[in-house]
Parts: structure tokens; C-alpha cells; sequence
């Protein structure tokens, strides 16, 4: 037989990770697998990859879905241990999926009807496993259904079905399945998933534990407490004659903050501006192609800064030229040395006009030593679409670099900033610019009272204002944001702005 004859005959089975092109094909799968309970949403579909890609798997049959499992990562002790699906799936949205967490909590697990006796389930069970090997997750926890209880809900307990099942005396599907995969029971669930009438609204919380987990003691392990500490840097626009001199005022700032032990040094917006104060050229649009050229130079002074004094930079904002256009871009420069870029994707008339800039088209979420952030430069925060999609991601805490010329301008930088901060219940800080540079156009009057801003609530600051600068006046400001805080709100407390929108009604749809 030729290569070509077994090519036709050969049918391939995979395991991936889900993709939106899958979801009618998944809502299809979960259909005919569950004829009983409501399917999946396109929102919560959508959701679960994007709040946590690696853990919604589907097995691929000769180019048919024919399985797929969700997953999601929990702190379980952030649950009470009668927790129902709804409260640890976020009604199947997992906008609670924790990154620190533990855990991985499986969601669900299908198999097409038609292909249940080709250990489909199995081969899902064992991907799960590599992933928790992999991520050095302590355990996998499953609520699980026993949908075989109904027939002896008059004979037995719940609790007594599932001893007769772990004995061998009685097979139910997902129970004996789970079983023979080294799950452990720890204890049954009363009024876990309502429309589960096979199992009668009972479940069984089960685990199996990775032997290769190391416990790591580091930041990100914290149970009482995640603290950030924040530099902000209200920086004085003033005439400079050389990009040296540039450079021993921002290093100047940086020092402080590691003097204090920062774990963010942050910048304001189109910084690098200053240096059009010893540029000899006036038109406006030649003038930052002119200080597009400083970009390699920028790029090596932080880096060098932020391994240095072991600080992550947010570096405000550089003009940079890029296939013959100009583009406002702000760069975080971590303190291991690698460093990430967010364009402005919001331009102003007036950008456009002076500078000819252009806007950004992508939206990025940047893993740090200190957790997800995001930039948005400027007026980027005037639009609350952007914070939103951040904040699914997993974002914490928002940067905002910005350059206002009056107090107008910057008024709208902070009211949205404070609002944002409220919405999504996340940290937003700001870093404006003060002074003059009286022969540079458009920077030629700053205005700015830099902020780091928190949610409005009882677990915060009075006003919603962990720290704020004076206004028009080159200085520092600090202070301790704490992350684990900010986690424990958003699930427990009264308020819960971020949790509760009304997605049954409305949503944010991502275009990608």
C-alpha cells in the first residue's frame, strides 16, 4: 500500500484548544450530550477563551468535534465548600477565573454519543492532567453529576449512592468514570446544579491531586496580602540641551523609587518631547520624525534602568516611525529585561493635525512579576470599551501615561480614570506632565495632578484616591496597592459593578 493509499485512509485524532470558530460546533456537541440543560451562550463561550485559553479543550475526529472540556483556576478556599456550579463558574462566564489560583476546576466535560466507547474521556481527563502538571497546579476539583441517582433517591442517600458506586456495586456514568481516572470523593454537593434532574440537584466535589506540585513561596502565593508598591512621576517639561541631560532626570526618578522599594516607576506621556527643546527643527511634523530617530536610544536608557535598579518602568510615551507613519506608543519595561509596547489607539484631532499621527490597532494585556496590566495611553482611557475588554482579561491594574495642556483636558483624564477604576474594579493609575517648553508647538503648557485611583467602597480609600500629586508640580507619589484585596472584592462584596452586568441583555464583542 502507497504512502497516498494510507493518507486516504488514515483518520487523525487530536487535542486542541478551542477556537471561535468551534463554538456552533460545541453548542451542537452540548445539545446532544445534555438534551436536558441549557447550552452554552456564544458570550460565555467566548469568555471562557479568552479569560483562559489553555483550559477549553475539544478532541478532533477525522475534522468532527466529538469532545470537549472546560476548565477554569480557583483559589477553593476563596468557595464556600456547599458552592453551587453557578457561584464557581460565574454563571459560566469564568470572569473569576483566577490566575494565581491553585486549582483547576473542571466545568464540564462531553463526549458525542457516537464515540463514547473510544476513551474520548479519558484522553481529556489525561490533557487536564498535563496542563495541571504543567502550570504546577496543587489539584484538578470537579463538581460532578451522578446522573444515576434519581433511580434510588427512594432506596439511599446521596451520600450512600456514592459509597455504593466507589464499591463497585452500582455504575453511574460520570461517577465510575471519574473514579477509574483517580479522582477521590471529599464530599457531596446539595443543590449544585439546578437543572440537573437526573442527579437531583446533587453533585460530588471530587480531586485528584498532583504529585509533582512544588509549592513555590513567592508574590504571587499570598493568601493575606499581594502588595504593589506604585511610583508616580509628575514630570517637569523644561528646556534641556542634550539627551544625556534627558537621561540623568529620568534616571534621577527611577533611584527614588527603588530607593523605596517600587515595584512600578511611572512615566507621563510623550516624555521623550522634552527633547525637542535642543532639536533645531520647528515644523511640527518634521520635528517628531526628528525625535523618532532618539527611539533606539529611549528603548536602551530604560531597559538599562529598569534591570538596574530592579524597577518595572512604564515609560510614558515615544513618537515612533513605523513603515513611513507615525504612531504614539507607551512601553513597559519589565525588570528582567524584556520589554512590551501598547500603540495609542485613540488619536486627537490635534495629534493628528500637528504630528500627523496614526492610531494603534492592537489591545494588549502584559504579564508582570506583579501581575496582568494594562496602558492606555492618554485619552485611550475616555473610552470605557477598552477598559472593559482589559479587565476581562485579567488586568488589575490600568496605567495611564498621560500629556494634558489645560485643566479642562486633564479634568476629562481623571473623571474617566475614577470611573473606569468604579466599572471594572480595578487600580487605575495616572502620570502627567507639568511645565512649559515655550519653543516646542503643542507642548508649549502643561497641566496635570497625577493620581492613583482605586474602586469606591469600604475596602479602599475614603474617595476612591489612594494617592495624589499637587497639581502643577514636578514630584513623586506613592503608594501600596493591594491585589489580593482587589481579588477578594470583586467576588464578596456588596457592590460588584464588574460581576453583575446584565450580560444576558447586553455584551462587548471583540473583534480579532
Amino acid at each position: 500500500m502507497t504512502s497516498d493509499q494510507l493518507i486516504s485512509i488514515e483518520k487523525k485524532i487530536t487535542i486542541r484548544q478551542i477556537e471561535r470558530s468551534d463554538f456552533d460546533h460545541i453548542i451542537e456537541l452540548q445539545n446532544m450530550c445534555f438534551p436536558n440543560m441549557k447550552p452554552w451562550k456564544l458570550a460565555q463561550l467566548e469568555s471562557h477563551v479568552r479569560n483562559f485559553p489553555e483550559g477549553q479543550l475539544c478532541v478532533e475526529f477525522d475534522g468532527q468535534i466529538i469532545g470537549s472540556c472546560s476548565s477554569l483556576l480557583v483559589n477553593f478556599d476563596d468557595y464556600m465548600e456547599q458552592h453551587t456550579y453557578s457561584e464557581i463558574t460565574d454563571n459560566g462566564y469564568i470572569r473569576n477565573h483566577n490566575p494565581r489560583g491553585e486549582s483547576l476546576y473542571g466545568m464540564e466535560v462531553m463526549v458525542h454519543p457516537e464515540y463514547r466507547r473510544m476513551k474520548i474521556g479519558r484522553r481529556m481527563y489525561e490533557a487536564r492532567k498535563k496542563l495541571a502538571e504543567h502550570l504546577n497546579l496543587r489539584s484538578i476539583l470537579v463538581g460532578g453529576r451522578i446522573p444515576g441517582y434519581h433511580k434510588y433517591s427512594e432506596k439511599m442517600t446521596p451520600k450512600e449512592y456514592a459509597e455504593e458506586v466507589l464499591q463497585q456495586n452500582i455504575y453511574d456514568s460520570v461517577l465510575t468514570f471519574q473514579m477509574m481516572n483517580g479522582f477521590t470523593l471529599k464530599r457531596m454537593i446539595t443543590n449544585y446544579l439546578s437543572d440537573d434532574q437526573d442527579s437531583m440537584n446533587y453533585a460530588t466535589l471530587l480531586e485528584w491531586n498532583n504529585i509533582e506540585y512544588k509549592p513555590a513561596f513567592s508574590k504571587t502565593h499570598y493568601k493575606l496580602s499581594f502588595p504593589v508598591r506604585i511610583c508616580v512621576v509628575q514630570y517637569m517639561m523644561k528646556k534641556i540641551d542634550s539627551f544625556e541631560e534627558f537621561a540623568t532626570q529620568c534616571e534621577h526618578y527611577v533611584d527614588v523609587a527603588s530607593d523605596y522599594k517600587s515595584d512600578f516607576a511611572v512615566f507621563p506621556e510623550n516624555l521623550t518631547m522634552q527633547l525637542l527643546s535642543f532639536l533645531d527643527e520647528r515644523s511640527p511634523s518634521l520635528s517628531v520624525r526628528k525625535l523618532s530617530t532618539y527611539t533606539k536610544d529611549y528603548i536602551e536608557l530604560f531597559t538599562e534602568l529598569a534591570v538596574k535598579y530592579n524597577v518595572n518602568i512604564i515609560g510614558g510615551s515615544h513618537f515612533v516611525e513605523q513603515h513611513n507613519r507615525m504612531y504614539n506608543v507607551a512601553t513597559l519595561f519589565r525588570r528582567d529585561g524584556t520589554i512590551a509596547q501598547q500603540f495609542k489607539l485613540h488619536i486627537s484631532p490635534n495629534e493628528r493635525r500637528w504630528w500627523g499621527l496614526n492610531g494603534g490597532n492592537g489591545l494588549a494585556v502584559f504579564e508582570t512579576d506583579c501581575g496582568k496590566i494594562s496602558i492606555q495611553p492618554g485619552s485611550d482611557i475616555e473610552y470605557p470599551e477598552i477598559s472593559r475588554i482589559v479587565a476581562e482579561e485579567g488586568a488589575q491594574i490600568i496605567f495611564v501615561p498621560f500629556c494634558a495642556e489645560d485643566r479642562q483636558t486633564f479634568l476629562r483624564i481623571k473623571t474617566c480614570s475614577q470611573a473606569r477604576a468604579i466599572e471594572n474594579q480595578v487600580f487605575i493609575v495616572t502620570s502627567g506632565t507639568v511645565g512649559n517648553l515655550t519653543h516646542v508647538d503643542n507642548v508649549d503648557i502643561q497641566y496635570a495632578q497625577s493620581g492613583i485611583y482605586t474602586p469606591s467602597d469600604f475596602s479602599f480609600p475614603r474617595d476612591g484616591i489612594a494617592a495624589e500629586c499637587t497639581e502643577n508640580t514636578e514630584t513623586v507619589i506613592m503608594a501600596e496597592l493591594d491585589l489580593e484585596t482587589l481579588h477578594r472584592y470583586r467576588k464578596s462584596k456588596d457592590v460588584l459593578t464588574f460581576r453583575d452586568r446584565r450580560t444576558d441583555i447586553y455584551s462587548l464583542q471583540v473583534r480579532t
